[in-house]
């Protein structure tokens, strides 16, 4: 009897950790609080608060937000890709209408005949060589 295997199954769903938080999110989290913190005791208040804010804020959209079922951090590796080496093709016209009215009118050669085709061999002629092949070489035929 065959072994069987169990399949896993939802393997593109991550492991959670706290609640509904994933392992990814969580440190994407505390990355971003430890920074705060660390801003929190290098600058006054103001500045701190101004740049806290866009800081958790950033980090809970690279942690929370998929677009297309995918995390948000691949759309930024994505749209980066995009940018850096596009995929639109132009085509540069170099050739105008009466160019290339000219170039359609140019006539092509024919192409050249196929070879010709040998005779077939006549069946008189196809026993002979059997029997030379069969004797290896001691019949000769009479035309030889």
């Amino acid at each position: 009897m065959p072994q069987q295997f169990t399949v896993p199954q939802f393997i593109d769903a991550e492991d959670k950790i706290l609640g509904p938080i994933t392992i990814r999110q969580f440190v994407i989290l505390l990355v971003a609080f430890m920074t705060d913190a660390v801003l929190y005791k290098l600058l006054p208040f103001v500045p701190f608060l101004l740049v806290a804010i866009p800081l958790i804020a950033v980090a809970g959209i690279i942690a929370f937000v998929k677009i297309n079922g995918m995390p948000f951090h691949y759309f930024i590796l994505n749209l980066l890709q995009t940018l850096k080496r596009p995929q639109l093709r132009v085509w540069d016209k170099t050739i105008n209408d009466s160019e290339l009215r000219d170039l359609i009118k140019v006539v092509k050669e024919p192409p050249p005949p196929p070879p010709e085709r040998k005779a077939p061999v006549s069946r008189s002629r196809l026993n002979e060589l059997t029997l030379v092949v069969n004797t290896g070489g001691l019949y000769k035929p009479e035309g030889e």
